[in-house]
């Protein structure tokens, strides 16, 4: 499980839809630099291609709408246009549900040095499980990472970026950072490395070998299993065990229902190509949602007192839903807020030490909203919902007294 992204326009057909006698010109504006003369300038030049749309528009037909047969020529462009798009970013089934490619790498122990490296991007949840496990394993001096960013072309880019604090001042987020072991431009340079080139999707999360200059796998469960149990002697925190052997059947249950349900679920809701697949995919979600809900309400994690990979699994899924999920992939059915015991139990791991610093709400927004350009053309980012900033979040969540062994949560080692 790895997160994809939109497709290089180079990888895009460029030709018209079929059956249609007009030619589609799409423009795409240079990226802006970060100074005000310069977004003075841009806010100038829109607003002047606006006045002039504007005046041409009225000039056609006054103050009344577009002519019918102009309307419905721009959405059957739209539509097939929007399809061939969709095509590129989600693979679907004939059905037109979304099918997620399946990870190239998979991680063998064998033949494996202990100097590694890690890519990962912030808005993708199935990096950020990696970054959690990173974090609480305590493995940020043994394994550096770098993270990328989404670029307007859709591949993943490194840049530098000035270190940034939550509100307060006292948390270190995350943040996007250059290439630090390879000095590449983008992950596909650093894919094309490798022995025998690579030409696939350059996918998140990734694990590097530095000194063969390999790519030693880029399936996100397979990394955090590794963090978890294969890095002991170099983790800070060698105790911490999220999956004990005496749990590894219940975890794996979890698995089963939370990956094609909730994980993928929410994507199978945002790239559904037809509304079969959509009414399938939400109901899915929802059901199982409801499902979880009723659990945690006598459990206080998963699988009882003790935190699991399951439970990292869920939460980056939960961190995004209303940030995310419930406008741009249509998961609107009910709010995570209102799931009492779901965004209690989502609260209780978002509190617990160095999980905070991983959650950069502004770039998984970004990430979301100005990069998906099938399902958010306008590229306007919402505003955050007020029930995902930092203070709400810390809210104290009193799950502890669901625990049977008191205020000892077994995050700590």
């Amino acid at each position: 499980m790895h997160c994809i992204s939109l497709p290089s326009s180079s990888y895009l057909p460029l030709h018209s839809p079929p059956k249609t006698s007009f030619k589609l010109t799409c423009h795409v504006s240079p990226r802006m630099p970060l100074n005000d003369n310069h977004n003075n300038n841009s806010s100038s030049s829109s607003s002047n291609g606006f006045n002039l749309v504007n005046n041409i528009s009225k000039l056609l037909w006054g103050a009344s709408l577009p002519p019918g047969l102009l309307i419905s020529t721009v959405r059957t462009a739209w539509t097939s246009t929007w399809q061939i798009m969709m095509a590129q970013l989600a693979t679907s089934d004939p059905s037109g549900g979304y099918t997620r490619p399946p990870s190239k790498f998979r991680l063998s122990r064998r033949n494996l040095t202990t100097k590694l490296h890690l890519y990962v991007g912030l808005p993708c949840p199935w990096a950020h499980r990696t970054l959690i496990v990173w974090a609480l394993k305590g493995l940020e001096e043994a394994v550096p990472v770098s993270i990328a960013a989404p670029g307007y072309d859709g591949s993943w880019e490194f840049k530098d970026t000035i270190p940034n604090k939550d509100k307060s001042g006292d948390m270190d987020i995350l943040v996007p950072s250059r290439d630090k072991v390879n000095g590449c431009r983008n992950l596909k340079e650093v894919y094309r490395m490798r022995k025998g080139g690579y030409n696939g999707r350059a996918t998140v999360p990734m694990l590097w070998d530095v000194d063969r200059k390999e790519v030693v796998c880029n399936e996100s469960y397979d990394i955090i299993e590794f963090f978890n149990s294969g890095l002991n002697g170099l983790a800070l925190n060698p105790g911490l065990d999220l999956s004990p052997v005496e749990l590894k059947g219940e975890i794996e249950e979890w698995n089963q229902v939370i990956y094609p349900n909730i994980n993928n679920g929410v994507y199978r809701c945002g790239f559904a190509q037809s509304q079969e697949a959509y009414d399938v995919a939400v109901n899915g979600l929802f059901s199982t949602l409801e499902k979880m809900d009723e659990h945690l309400g006598g459990s206080r994690y998963l699988c009882g007192d003790r935190l699991t990979l399951a439970d990292i699994c869920l939460f980056t899924t939960l961190i995004r839903f209303d940030l995310v999920y419930n406008v741009l992939f249509k998961c609107t059915k009910k709010k995570l807020l209102e799931f009492s015991n779901l965004h209690g139990y989502m609260r209780d791991i978002y509190q617990i030490p160095k999980v905070a610093s991983t959650c950069n709400f502004p770039a998984i927004m970004d990430g979301y909203y100005q990069m998906l350009f099938p399902l958010n053309p306008g590229s306007i980012r919402p505003v955050m919902p007020s029930g995902c900033e930092h203070e709400f979040l810390s809210i104290p969540h009193n799950r502890e007294s669901m625990s049977s062994v008191g205020k000892s949560v077994q995050y700590v080692s």
